[in-house]
């Protein structure tokens, strides 16, 4: 922030957090750290290391920081940017709310269409499913997957799969689209509108999606880029059901899984994964198994992470033509966790 003790002192962001942590004391800032990246967690101990003494004045000055920030965060969730400026305004006045806000919006990206993020899926569905498909793809790569997936599913099929696709190959949408955009719905967010480049849409956003839409309407969208686009959904359907996702199975499909599955394929699959995917699978297997394929994975040493990749994608790839006989349900949004 411009005006912020901190800033005036001349400290970078890093630097400020590291302030922060230190301020915050080794305990809770080792429950951050579990939240941060490999590479964070060493730029911020490198950073740590580096701070040899903290003044009380610019503790109390980081701590206010911190506590105003996620004040202004709190009101956005409750009532979107207009919301929070205006609270913001009568607790620390306009200067310094604008410098909050800006702050956020800068570095945290918000994202456009807040006011969109608040309107029930059923009026959003009947606001924009007249729009053109790069509009709705544009609109949905803002909105959480639940909320798109809502839209996605109720427009009609023969657009469904165009909206996927833009939604998938969408790169960088200039500001100044996303503000008449913006303008066309009366969104009064315009003016706070981060003015570089956003990063939006992408492979990576369709697949929230399609994770979120009912097993019918994925499978719409899927069979049409199959034929439209092979490429694009080979790379979508990689990235949809990951091996850790078996813990959205419940123990009985798990076990169903595990009879279609070869011995030596689990062993490798589960040589680099999470604790808590080996327990689920353990779990669900004979006492004798599990101690067989455990000290298979022991004797097995090293190997290189594309075989693990492999044998994985052997196990995803059993679970999808399960799912797709019906004889096992993956925990998604939709209504599939209805089973009558």
């Amino acid at each position: 922030m411009p005006n912020s003790a901190t800033s005036e002192m001349g400290f970078k962001g890093v630097q400020r957090a590291a302030i922060l942590l230190i301020s915050l004391g080794p305990e809770r800032s080792a429950g951050i750290f579990k939240h941060l990246k490999e590479e964070e967690i060493e730029e911020m101990t490198l950073e740590i290391a580096n701070i040899r003494s903290v003044t009380p004045q610019v503790k109390e000055a980081v701590i206010t920081e911190f506590y105003e920030l996620c004040l202004a965060q709190q009101y956005i969730a409750e009532g979107g940017i207009g919301y929070a400026k205006d609270l913001l305004e009568k607790a620390l006045g306009s200067e310094k709310a604008m410098d909050v806000i800006g702050k956020l919006t800068a570095s945290l990206q918000v994202k456009p269409f807040e006011f969109v993020r608040k309107t029930d899926a059923t009026q959003l569905i009947n606001f924009i499913q007249d729009e053109h498909p790069q509009t709705i793809a544009l609109i949905l790569s803002y909105l959480a997957p639940s909320q798109s997936a809502l839209v996605m599913s109720a427009l009609p099929p023969e657009r469904q799969a165009d909206v996927a696709r833009r939604i998938a190959v969408m790169d960088r949408t200039s500001p100044d689209i996303i503000k008449e955009v913006e303008k066309v719905l009366e969104s009064k967010l315009a003016s706070l509108v981060n003015q570089d480049y956003t990063i939006i849409g992408g492979v990576d956003a369709v697949v929230e999606i399609l994770n979120t839409v009912d097993r019918g309407t994925e499978r719409h969208i899927m069979e049409t880029l199959e034929v439209e686009a092979p490429e694009l959904a080979e790379e979508i359907r990689k990235k949809m059901f990951v091996f850790e996702d078996i813990l959205l199975l419940d123990d009985r499909a798990i076990q169903r899984v595990l009879r279609d599955v070869e011995n030596n394929d689990l062993t490798m699959a589960m040589k680099s994964t999470k604790d808590e995917v080996k327990e689920a699978i353990f779990n669900n297997m004979s006492k004798r198994l599990a101690v067989m394929i455990k000290e298979d994975m022991d004797f097995m040493g090293p190997v290189r992470m594309k075989d693990v990749e492999e044998a994985q994608q052997k196990i995803v790839n059993v679970i999808r033509k399960l799912e797709d006989s019906g004889e096992i349900v993956i925990s998604r949004g939709g209504g599939d966790e209805i089973v009558v």
